[in-house]
């Protein structure tokens, strides 16, 4: 917790920081009913104490001052943690695209800031003082760093941004030679994301077409990513998937576990936890990587 908001340091790493927020605040005691405080009520919107949304029905200026207080509090840890190594701490600005589930790629570097957030499922940055946020709830969230380039780079990579080659594309933005190195955020575990067989045959089609596994995988893809489930169905390991594209694309994953599982865990938003309450609405959080 920082600054009395759900968020927490990840890593550090040069002058890059990793943060990853949250839907409540964390604390020692959890009783079935702060447990229930936090899951909602059946039929009403959920959105928790920083909800990061502006897309999900929530007033939109509490979003837009969650992000202000996100930023804030990025900026003050950064604070305490460079008054040890004299380094430079601020963050004046962070980037934020309207996610659609596919794969374009928006380079803050080249494109003006507008108003208007840009539709895209990835961004990357080789500037300093600045943030990139992407937001999730329940997809799988991932950042990357070249320390030969400083470049720096969030994606959005839900099944359908997995099968489409949303990691691939996004690492062929970084044009310099030099080690990259991947994070993975909050996302939905294997043993809660139950979907129909459909879903596993369209992300092994486009791991095929896109080239985004290696051979072996692709011939291991149902055992390794897939359990059966009841009724037909089966569970798929999303976080799993996307840390083998990832060293696919010759990236170092620094731990393919991702930090905890959003449904499972009622500290996180859930899309799938709304759906199965049957609330009209739910927040969404961020894995942000900032580089000084």
């Amino acid at each position: 917790m920082i600054n009395k908001l759900p968020m927490t340091m990840l890593a550090q790493i040069d002058d890059v920081a990793i943060f990853q927020t949250a839907a409540f605040v964390r604390y020692d005691i959890d009783e079935p009913a702060a447990k229930n405080k936090r899951m909602g009520q059946q039929g009403q919107s959920n959105y928790g104490e920083l909800n990061l949304g502006l897309h999900v029905n929530d007033d939109a200026l509490q979003a837009l001052d969650n992000r202000m207080s996100l930023l804030a509090a990025i900026n003050e840890q950064l604070a305490d943690e460079s008054a040890q190594t004299e380094q430079s701490a601020a963050i004046n600005r962070l980037h934020w695209v309207s996610q659609v589930h596919g794969n374009h790629v928006h380079d803050i570097d080249a494109i003006p800031l507008s108003m208007a957030p840009v539709s895209a499922d990835a961004m990357v940055s080789q500037q300093t003082g600045c943030g990139l946020a992407i937001m999730t709830a329940d997809c799988v969230p991932i950042v990357l760093y070249q320390p030969s380039s400083g470049k720096i780079a969030a994606i959005h990579a839900g099944w359908q941004g997995l099968a489409c080659g949303v990691i691939q594309e996004t690492t062929k933005r970084f044009t310099e030679s030099g080690a990259i190195q991947a994070w993975i955020g909050v996302c939905i575990s294997q043993a809660n994301y139950e979907v129909d067989t459909g879903v596993r045959d369209k992300l092994l089609a486009g791991c095929i077409a896109n080239q985004t596994l290696a051979e072996k995988h692709i011939d291991d893809f149902v055992s390794l990513f897939s359990i059966p489930s009841q009724h037909d169905k089966i569970k798929l390991n999303l976080p799993r998937l996307a840390a083998m594209q990832l060293e696919n694309a010759g990236i170092t994953v620094v731990s393919d576990v991702p930090v905890g599982c959003s449904y499972a865990d009622t500290y996180y938003y859930s899309y799938r936890r709304q759906t199965h309450l049957q609330q009209p609405a739910t927040g969404r959080m961020a894995l942000v990587i900032v580089r000084r």
